[in-house]
C-alpha cells in the first residue's frame, strides 16, 4: 500500500437552526441524531465517504466543519496505527489468508481440471485451497494459509508447464502401473517412463514385476533414453538396486533370446504402447468434455 488508511464516523444534532457535530458516534447517537457521516482516508486525502441525513439540509460551513473534525480524528488514529506498525511488512504472515493469480495455457485447462474434475479436486483436497479457473487460463487460488496457496499453485504449474524429462536426470517417481514387461513410473505430471522387468531383478530373472515393485511404490530412477516418440526408458538407482557381489547374473545369450521373442511379438507390444498413449489422449478428451 502507498499509505495507511483510517476512518471515522461523524454525527450531528440539529435543533431549531443550531447544529452540533459529534465525532466517533455510537449506535445510539446514530439512531437519535440527524446525520451519519463516515469519512476514510490517508493523512493527506479522503479516499471514501458516506453520508446519511435525517434533515432536509445543512449549511455548507457545518459540513466543512464536520470534514475538518473527521480529519483531526483520522490523524489521531493514524498516529496510533503507525506507532504499532511504521511500515508494511516485507512479507505477509504465513498464517494470513491469501489469494494469488497465475496464468496457464488455455489448452492445458482440461488437463488441470482432469476427467470429471478429478485432478483439480485432488489438488483442493490435498492443499485446502479454493481454486477458480477462468476460460482465458487465469487461475485464482485462495487459502487460509500461504502454504496451501503456494502448494496448490506449484501443483497446477507442474501440470500446465511440466519441466522436460532429460536423459541422465534422476527422479523420485511413483509406480503407477505394472505389466508383464515392466513398471511405469510417473516422473512429472503427465509423463511416465518404463522400467523394464529385466532391470528390476538385481541380476536375477523375475517371474512377475510385482516381485520387485507394486503400484504406489516410490522409486528413484535414472532416465536412460527418450526416443523420438517421447517414450522414456528408466532404470532404478540406489543401493537397494545394486547387484550383490557374487550374484550369478543371467547369461547374456538368454537375454538375447528373450529379447528376440519380444521382437517377433513387436506388433502386440506396439498395441500395448499405443493403448498407453491413448490413455492420455482419452483422458484429455474427457477433461475437455468436463
Amino acid at each position: 500500500i502507498k499509505a495507511p488508511v483510517a476512518g471515522i464516523a461523524m454525527g450531528m444534532i440539529a435543533d431549531d437552526g443550531q447544529f452540533v457535530t459529534l465525532t466517533d458516534i455510537l449506535g445510539a447517537e446514530d439512531a437519535l441524531g440527524d446525520m451519519d457521516f463516515k469519512v476514510a482516508g490517508t493523512s493527506e486525502f479522503v479516499t471514501a465517504i458516506q453520508l446519511d441525513m435525517k434533515v432536509s439540509g445543512m449549511p455548507a460551513d457545518v459540513l466543512a466543519g464536520a470534514l475538518q473534525q473527521a480529519k483531526e480524528a483520522r490523524l489521531q488514529i493514524l498516529d496510533v496505527m503507525l506507532a504499532a506498525l511504521p511500515a508494511p511488512r516485507d512479507e505477509v504472515s504465513s498464517k494470513a489468508p491469501r489469494i494469488i493469480t497465475i496464468q496457464i495455457p488455455v489448452d492445458k485447462i482440461g488437463e488441470v481440471i482432469g476427467p470429471k474434475g478429478k485432478k483439480i479436486n485432488e489438488i483442493i483436497a490435498m492443499t485446502g485451497a479454493d481454486i477458480n479457473i477462468e476460460d482465458d487460463g487465469t487461475v485464482f487460488i485462495g487459502s487460509r494459509e500461504a502454504e496451501g496457496t503456494d502448494e496448490a499453485a506449484r501443483m497446477i504449474e507442474e501440470i500446465a508447464n511440466p519441466r522436460p524429462v532429460l536423459v541422465g536426470e534422476t527422479y523420485e517417481g511413483i509406480v503407477v502401473k505394472t505389466t508383464t514387461f515392466g513398471a511405469f513410473v510417473n516422473l512429472v505430471p503427465g509423463r511416465d517412463g518404463l522400467v523394464h522387468i529385466s532391470k528390476l531383478g538385481r541380476g536375477k530373472r523375475l517371474s512377475t514385476v510385482e516381485e520387485a515393485v507394486k503400484e504406489g511404490d516410490r522409486l528413484t530412477v535414472l532416465v536412460e533414453d527418450v526416443d523420438p516418440q517421447g517414450k522414456i526408458s528408466l532404470k532404478p538407482v540406489g543401493p537397494e538396486w545394486e547387484v550383490p557381489e557374487g550374484t550369478q547374473v543371467e547369461p547374456a545369450g538368454e537375454r538375447r533370446d528373450r529379447g528376440g521373442d519380444r521382437g517377433r511379438d513387436r506388433g502386440p507390444r506396439g498395441d500395448r504402447g499405443d493403448r498407453h498413449g491413448r490413455r492420455f489422449r482419452d483422458g484429455g478428451g474427457a477433461r475437455q468434455d468436463g
